[in-house]
């Protein structure tokens, strides 16, 4: 990943890390890019989240693009999978997503897609890393008729939740379904979707004040969402994030279901049905190694991929493979979409329910998620201490002494100087055990600074 764009865009603290100056010249930038060699202006479409800064940033990529000469649609408060469907059917050069994602409302950031609506290739993020950076030339300022045009384009996130809505094949009438829609990106969108669904729908967190996007509610603060589910009596609770690309659920008793057990549970669907081709699920290295021994149990093989719905999504094209995600809940559905969609999963998980006729916490309880402990270590040398043979030897002899039981990971962190060590066993004693026997191998060869 590059200086300024992770593996999820450009994402820092609004007006510090992320400013106004950044977007117009992101914008003035692509403006140019997709509108050179043609002959006809570019079209970006832009869509943001509910922070209070999003719509500054709305405003300095509009003026950017705009002032190279191409045209900025405007989709205003949507999700990251809609701009991802509408730069894609409706034939955009670009999509741009402003949003911080799970983060709170004082981060912000800039997600860019390519025409496919998947995330933009690293080259082309390249470039306009270069430019920010002062590598390369201003583009010419357009003049006259030249300069783009702003165009007001709601009309697209209309067409996303018709979309959404013509994916599910039987009606969600008589199901009571809770929404944590996280005063984000879906507070509009996706009650719209379930009820024209059918479904009796109770909505929380669907009040954004520019402010509140992700504090104390959606996919990460989640315990909102399981209290409730259960002073209601509802059938299901789905929780989304501050752009709706994520999903976790709740089950009608109140406990939470992750995006490790909903990929278990919609890809069992999806072999039972015939739709799963290639029997295979993607997932990070992160997932629990609960759903490698449920989708052993059944017959599913899967395939792990660095961490990052990006790398998700790579595997998933390249092998030809339907069905993706991260135990964080973004889960890809790549027949429908090309990117996380929190509305989408929901709905693929009330499909299963409806067609099983079975609650939610039975078909969760395949799958037995071992307890996990992850531990940062701030070391000398990223490189040396994975490298290390006394380290390497107590990770292997760690591995062997859980066997089929569990398994160690160690992880260097991408934007730190930290090791993230990470267990999974039958218990938290044994899981505790091995991290500290790494970490204490870590110390003893000389690269340990902290635990923190």
């Amino acid at each position: 990943m590059g200086k300024y764009f992770g593996t999820d865009g450009f994402r820092g603290r609004s007006g510090v890390v992320l400013t106004a100056e950044h977007a117009f010249k992101i914008g003035r930038f692509l403006g140019a890019y997709y509108s050179k060699d043609k002959d006809t202006r570019a079209k970006i479409v832009i869509g943001k989240d509910t922070r209070r800064s999003s719509y500054m940033y709305e405003n300095a990529l509009a003026a950017g693009i705009t002032a190279s000469g191409s045209d900025a649609y405007l989709l205003h408060v949507t999700t990251t999978p809609c701009v991802s469907y509408i730069t894609r059917t409706d034939k955009f050069d670009c999509g741009i997503m402003i949003s911080a994602s799970h983060n709170p409302f004082v981060d912000n950031g800039i997600k860019l897609m390519n025409g496919d609506g998947e995330k933009m290739e690293d080259e082309v993020q390249d470039l306009v890393e270069d430019y920010l950076d002062g590598k390369t030339p201003d583009p010419a300022f357009a003049t006259g008729a030249d300069i783009g045009c702003t165009v007001d384009y709601y009309t697209g996130r209309n067409r996303y939740i018709g979309y959404l809505t013509n994916v599910a094949t039987k009606s969600f009438e008589n199901r009571k379904v809770a929404l944590d829609c996280a005063n984000g990106s879906s507070w509009m969108i996706a009650r719209s979707v379930f009820d024209a669904l059918g479904a009796k729908t109770y909505v929380i967190n669907n009040e954004p004040d520019g402010i509140n996007v992700n504090e104390k509610c959606g996919s990460t603060h989640i315990e909102g969402l399981c209290e409730y589910v259960k002073e209601k009596g509802v059938d299901v609770g789905f929780a989304f994030d501050g752009d709706a690309d994520r999903c976790l659920a709740v089950d009608e008793n109140g406990n939470v279901v992750d995006g490790d057990q909903i990929m278990y549970i919609t890809a069992k669907y999806l072999k039972k049905i015939g739709q799963l081709p290639s029997n295979t699920v993607v997932t990070t290295i992160m997932s629990n190694f609960g759903l490698y021994k449920a989708l052993d149990r059944i017959g599913i093989d899967y395939e792990k991929t660095k961490v990052g719905d990006r790398y998700v999504y790579e595997n998933m094209k390249a092998n030809d493979h339907v069905i993706g995600g991260e135990n964080s809940g973004h889960v890809i559905f790549r027949k429908y979409a090309r990117t996380g969609d929190g509305i989408l999963t929901a709905i693929m998980v009330m499909m299963v329910l409806i067609d099983t006729q079975m609650p939610l916490s039975a078909l969760a309880k395949e799958v037995e998620l071992y307890p996990q402990v992850l531990k940062n270590v701030e070391v000398d040398d990223k490189d040396g201490t994975m490298n290390d043979p006394a380290v390497m030897l107590q990770t292997d002899a760690c591995a062997a002494n859980l066997g089929n039981n569990g398994r160690v990971l160690l992880r260097k962190s991408g934007t730190e100087d930290v090791i993230r060590v990470m267990a999974e066993a039958k218990t938290y004693e044994e899981c505790n055990k091995q991290v500290d026997l790494i970490i204490d191998s870590i110390r003893k060869s000389g690269h340990l600074l902290k635990v923190r």
